[in-house]
């Protein structure tokens, strides 16, 4: 079973996207920053993880370099999801290591769609 982190301060968001996942067939975990992501990443690198962008503590750009500054571009899939909707925010996100872009709010026929995209369905 492949596992996805949601990584989201918001504790609703997070049971959310854990419903649509888990519903998909993932086993998830979930940390509330990205201080909490990384240290899950050194323990068990997921399959996916699914990446707010402001969080307290570490946000999500900074977890994205820390993340691939130490385990490189390939795994695990980057899909962050965020109300950040200015392009610069995507290209940064995008030039950064994310595998792909959903704005919130999103439901489960977007996030199927985009973790088909980047080979995690």
């Amino acid at each position: 079973m492949k596992t996805v982190l949601v990584v989201d301060d918001s504790r609703i968001v997070r049971k959310v996207a854990r419903r649509i996942l888990e519903g998909l067939g993932f086993a998830v975990d979930e940390a509330e920053n990205g201080a909490e992501a990384l240290a899950a990443c050194r323990s068990r690198l997921p399959d996916g993880i699914l990446l707010d962008w402001n969080m307290p503590v570490m946000n999500g750009i900074e977890f994205l370099h820390a993340l691939r500054s130490e385990f490189g571009l390939g795994e695990p899939r980057v899909v962050f999801c965020t109300t950040e909707s200015e392009l610069d925010a995507i290209q940064r996100a995008i030039e950064g290591g994310a595998n792909e872009y959903i704005m919130k709010p999103f439901d489960a026929e977007i996030i199927e769609s985009k973790f088909q995209q980047v080979g995690l369905l």
